[in-house]
Parts: C-alpha cells; structure tokens; sequence
C-alpha cells in the first residue's frame, strides 16, 4: 500500500525533494549573493584558495545551480556537481577536526549534515528530474 502510495507520486516526491535539497543553498546562495563584499571577506577568513573566486562559485552553486536544480534543467550532471561542491565546502568551511569545544561540535554537525545532503544529491542523479522539470533528460 505505502510502496503504491509512492510509486504513484513518484514526479511530485522528486520534485520536492529537489526544492527540500536546495532550500538551504538558495537562502544563503542569495545572502552570499547581496553581501557580496562580505561573502569574500568570510571566504578569506576561512583560508578558502582565492577568497574572490571561491565566493563567485560559492554564489554560482548556490544561486544559480541550485536554481536549475529546482527547476529540473540538467538535473543529474548538475546533481553530481552539487556533490563535488558540497564535498568541497564541507572539508574549507566546516574542518571541526582542527577545532576544541562548541566550534568542534557545531562544525562537525555542519561537516555531517553536508555529508547527508551530497547522499540526497547523489539520489537525485540516479532517479533523475521526474515528469515536473524543464528538461526531462
């Protein structure tokens, strides 16, 4: 009965689960986005290579691709790019391991929970866009 449940609103699962997966990109893509200045001091703060490059793609992923994502274009090559993103701002802003109290723990939460989402993405390159996308393939 669930798996009929499912099956039968498979396209409109995905399609939240693509909006689900970029929610938290897409708000702060746009802070990123608006408070560019600061975006790129926060990049330098952090020791990320290329402060100026490393908040444009940061701003890029999260804006941008994530926008597409929601929108079902080029959904699993942008999927697995989204990985390789996560993966990468997962090891620059969240290294808990370099860290000692409450920052070791809110960084390894945060270092985790970009583990969890790079398997959602990871999902989302298999299973595809479904039917409620701008490009289907």
């Amino acid at each position: 009965m669930l798996n009929e449940l499912i099956d039968r609103n498979r396209d409109g699962l995905i399609l939240v689960a693509r909006v689900l997966l970029m929610v938290l990109f897409l708000l702060f893509g746009w802070s990123k986005l608006t408070n560019f200045g600061g975006t790129v001091g926060y990049m330098a703060s952090l020791g990320a290579p290329a402060p100026m490059l490393s908040a444009v793609i940061a701003v890029a992923m999260e804006v941008f691709v994530a926008i597409a994502l929601i929108l079902g274009i080029f959904t699993r090559p942008l999927a697995l790019l989204f990985v390789l993103y996560t993966f990468g701002t997962a090891l620059i802003g969240h290294h808990y391991w370099t860290m000692e109290g409450a920052e070791h723990m809110g960084n390894m939460i945060n270092f985790y929970k970009n583990i969890s989402i790079m398997g959602g993405l990871l999902l989302l390159a298999v299973t595809g866009p479904g039917k409620y996308a701008i490009m289907k393939k």
